[in-house]
């Protein structure tokens, strides 16, 4: 008991001193006849007054699986691979069995266990949007029991929502069946993530393999699903490798163009790169609720595919989309200087070049190179 409170008391200052911040709230529950205690990690720089939604993370079994997503969802936003992001975690130490009670018939949640799936629809979830600055695009995340549970909203015509990290699933035997099935009716964009343990008990093992068999069968264009075992580690620590590679999957286009996207998408893309690059961004912001500004290091990417493949006629609408992204530095003027150089009017080009003295650096165009282009140009022509 010491040991782990200790535990607790390290990760409770880890979060805090991220610079994120940590409520406790106790909230009636009238589905459940009683209070029930929630923790509530906001983002950094979180503003009640601002009007800028986040997406939510309810986490089952938070009385454990708490700071482990929070701690990684802290992480992974500040280094701008994922949003910002709402995690609330339910304690579920003294109730999890009830919680997750399901009818031996037909595996789907009875008495007590049907009652707390209501409590999660009909009050926790307004609670949250009520009081806090809620998206739309919510994660479910569930260890064992929690895991079979978190699946039952994925069973409703309209799930409320979108991903769900259900990690050494302890399913209800039918749920095998019930799963796929609905997967299949998914008509908007949907990210599953299963994994287990190759220490995990056989029943664990063998219901989580027959259920990735019949979802790998599924062809619909909006499940975007992803299946880990991972070795040397037990049924409890699982989560700790779990989650982050499953918020890796689910944020994947919202991180920076890598290497291996400029490579092997950009470079083979039959559309306009500028177009791509407005596609993905856009993804984003229907996918998750949220309006990311466009980052220097994605302008660069498709600056250098414009300029591999001679695309130069794109350089204009790009720097007018750098313009608007960063009005007072000079990426937007530099590609519509290249525009005009490579198109054929040179004259413009260098007057575009000419007028960088007003603005700022940035991302490794001077205020120098922008005048040495400028330079050449007249010497080249005789301006």
């Amino acid at each position: 008991m010491k040991k782990t409170l200790i535990l607790f008391l390290i990760l409770y200052s880890a979060i805090n001193l991220s610079g994120a911040q940590v409520i406790y709230e106790t909230i009636y529950s009238e589905k459940l006849g009683q209070d029930r205690q929630i923790k509530i990690q906001l983002p950094r720089n979180y503003n009640a007054e601002d009007n800028v939604k986040y997406p939510i993370f309810i986490v089952f079994d938070g009385d454990y699986m708490f700071e482990s997503v929070a701690g990684n969802v802290d992480h992974v936003g500040y280094w701008e691979d994922m949003p910002p992001a709402i995690v609330v975690g339910i304690n579920q130490v003294d109730s999890r069995f009830d919680d997750c009670m399901f009818s031996g018939k037909n595996s789907l949640p009875v008495d007590a266990g049907s009652n707390f799936f209501e409590f999660i629809g009909m009050e926790l979830m307004p609670h949250i949007e009520k009081n806090y600055r809620a998206g739309s695009f919510r994660v479910a995340v569930g260890h064992g029991e929690t895991a079979n549970f978190i699946n039952y909203y994925l069973l409703k015509p309209q799930p409320m929502f979108q991903a769900f990290i259900c990690i050494s699933p302890e399913l209800a035997p039918r749920m095998i069946d019930y799963i796929p099935e609905a997967m299949t009716k998914i008509d908007k964009k949907t990210f599953y993530y299963l994994a287990n343990s190759e220490n995990d008990t056989k029943s664990i093992k063998s219901m989580s393999e027959a259920l990735n068999k019949n979802i790998t069968l599924i062809d619909n264009k909006n499940l975007l699903y992803d299946f880990s075992v991972f070795k040397d580690v037990t049924h409890y620590s699982v989560p700790t490798l779990a989650i982050p590679k499953a918020i890796n999957k689910i944020f994947k286009i919202y991180q920076p163009i890598s290497k291996k996207e400029y490579k092997d998408v950009i470079l083979n893309l039959e559309i306009s790169p500028v177009l791509y690059l407005q596609e993905k961004y856009q993804t984003i912001s229907d996918l998750f609720d949220y309006e990311k500004p466009i980052l220097l290091n994605d302008f660069k990417a498709i600056a250098a595919a414009i300029e591999k493949k001679e695309l130069y006629e794109y350089y204009e609408e790009l720097g007018k989309i750098a313009r608007k992204r960063f009005p007072d530095a000079l990426l937007g003027t530099y590609y519509i200087a290249r525009f005009f150089e490579e198109t054929g009017e040179p004259k413009k080009a260098m007057r575009t070049y000419q007028s960088a003295y007003t603005l700022n650096e940035i991302g490794g165009i001077t205020k120098d190179l922008m005048l040495e282009k400028a330079e050449a140009i007249k010497q080249d022509f005789g301006y």
